[in-house]
C-alpha cells in the first residue's frame, strides 16, 4: 500500500535530523563498512586462543581429614588478613570471600601471597 503525500510530512517529522547524527569521534560521516577477510578471522581466533597474561585467582580449600581437602566457598577473613589483603583489594582481584569461615589454612595463605606477587608484577 503506497504512502499518501500528506503522510510524508508526518513521517519526516518523526525522523531524526541526519546532520545531528554523530558516527564517531567528532566525525559526521558514516564509517565505511568493511568485510573481514580470511586472514582477519585467523588473526582474531589466534588472539582469542592465546592464554591470558593474568593468572586466575586461586581456589580456596579447607582440610577435611589428614590428607584430604575440599573446595571452600571463599577465603576466610583471617586468611586474607594473614596474606595482607583487605576486602577492597580482594574484590578488585576477583577473590572469593566467605565471611562465615573461621580460621586460617596455611596453604590458602601461601597461595594468596603468591597470587598477590604475580598480580602486582608489571606485564
Amino acid at each position: 500500500m503506497p504512502i499518501r503525500p500528506q503522510n510524508d510530512a508526518k513521517l519526516a517529522a518523526n525522523l531524526p535530523d541526519a546532520s545531528r547524527i554523530e558516527w564517531g569521534e567528532g566525525s559526521t560521516e558514516q564509517p565505511a563498512m568493511t568485510t573481514w577477510q580470511k586472514r582477519d578471522w585467523r588473526l582474531f581466533y589466534e588472539a582469542v586462543r592465546r592464554p591470558g597474561k593474568r593468572m586466575r585467582p586461586p581456589r580456596p580449600v579447607y582440610p577435611v581429614g589428614i590428607h584430604r581437602v575440599q573446595p571452600a566457598a571463599g577465603f576466610s577473613l583471617s586468611e586474607l588478613d594473614d596474606a595482607g589483603i583487605n576486602l577492597d583489594l580482594a574484590e578488585r582481584l576477583g577473590l572469593p570471600v566467605d565471611a562465615g569461615r573461621i580460621g586460617a589454612y596455611g596453604p590458602n595463605v601461601s597461595a594468596l601471597r603468591d597470587f598477590l606477587l604475580v598480580s602486582r608484577q608489571p606485564r
